[in-house]
C-alpha cells in the first residue's frame, strides 16, 4: 500500500511539474476517514433530537425551527452555519443531490414552492442509490418537530432548490 501511495505522489509530481491539468482521482476517495467519523458524528447528533418540538425562532433543546436544527448540530462540532434561511441563499458548496453524503445540507423553498429563495433546510441522513432520507424540524401538523423524511416519497421534491457541502 506504501508503496502505491509514492508511486501516486510521483505522478502527481511529475504531472504538474510538466503542466499537465488536472490530477488523477481514480486511486483514491476524496473523503478521509476523519470527515467521513465527522459526518456520522453530526448525523448520530442530529438523530439524538428526534421529537424535539417545532418552535419558531427556537435553536435550543426546547424547540427548533428548521434552520435552528440545522445550525444547533453543526454548532455542537465548531462548523458554522447560517442561523436563517437567507442566510443560506449563497452559502456552502453546491453538489449535485444524487452524491449527496450524510451531513450535507439540503436546502428547500418555503412552503409556496413558486417562491424560489430558500425558506427550509434539512440535513441528509443517508443516500441509498438516490433514496434520500433528511432530518429537520417541521411546523407541518402531520410531522411536527424534527423528524426524518423520505425526500423521494414526500411534497419536498418539488421545493428542492439545491444540497451543499459545508465539511
Amino acid at each position: 500500500m506504501m508503496k502505491a501511495i509514492v508511486s501516486f505522489l510521483i505522478l502527481t509530481f511529475s504531472l504538474s511539474l510538466y503542466g499537465f491539468p488536472g490530477k488523477p482521482t481514480s486511486l483514491f476517495n476524496e473523503d478521509t476517514s476523519q470527515e467521513l467519523d465527522l459526518r456520522d458524528s453530526i448525523v448520530g447528533y442530529a438523530q439524538e433530537h428526534l421529537g424535539t418540538p417545532y418552535k419558531w425562532g427556537g435553536a435550543t433543546t426546547e424547540g427548533f425551527d428548521c434552520t435552528g436544527f440545522v445550525y444547533f448540530v453543526f454548532k455542537k462540532f465548531g462548523i458554522h452555519v447560517s442561523r436563517s434561511s437567507s442566510g443560506f441563499e449563497n452559502f456552502g458548496e453546491k453538489i449535485a443531490l444524487d452524491t449527496s453524503l450524510p451531513g450535507d445540507i439540503m436546502l428547500f423553498t418555503g412552503t409556496d414552492h413558486t417562491n424560489r429563495n430558500v425558506g427550509h433546510a434539512g440535513i441528509v441522513l443517508q443516500n441509498e442509490d438516490g433514496v434520500i432520507d433528511f432530518i429537520h424540524s417541521s411546523s407541518s401538523k402531520k410531522h411536527f418537530g424534527v423528524t426524518i423524511t423520505r425526500y423521494n416519497a414526500s411534497g419536498y421534491e418539488k421545493r428542492f432548490l439545491r444540497a451543499i457541502k459545508v465539511l
